[in-house]
């Protein structure tokens, strides 16, 4: 029964240190990855003058790169698609011209009395 009764407070004690523990764990590591940037994005900081400001711009040039990104994409898969229905439109008319010279005409059949 000394099992049981402990085995509430250490899970209790255990729930709070582990927040407590990754809560500032997540904290430190948030802001040394805030503080480390590319040298592209320090550059700009630096050329900007701007120290811990230019964070809000970072955001906003990965935002507009990754619209680019997008936009590529996009732009790429559309060609693809445009490539897809020509090449079905091909297909339509070779197999509708095989379909037609093989349909046998009124001509072709021959009946035997």
């Amino acid at each position: 029964m000394t099992q049981r009764e402990g085995f509430a407070s250490g899970f209790l004690a255990g729930t709070i240190l582990g927040g407590v523990v990754g809560g500032i764990l997540g904290t430190v590591l948030a802001n040394r990855r805030d503080m480390e940037s590319s040298p592209e994005e320090a550059q700009l900081n630096n050329s900007s003058g701007e120290d811990r400001q230019g964070s809000g711009k970072r955001k906003q040039m990965k935002a507009s790169s990754s619209e680019i990104d997008m936009e590529m994409t996009r732009r790429t898969l559309e060609d693809k698609i445009a490539q897809l229905n020509a090449t079905i439109d091909e297909v339509r008319q070779q197999l509708g011209n095989v379909s037609q010279n093989s349909i046998p005409t009124n001509s072709d059949h021959t009946t035997n009395p």
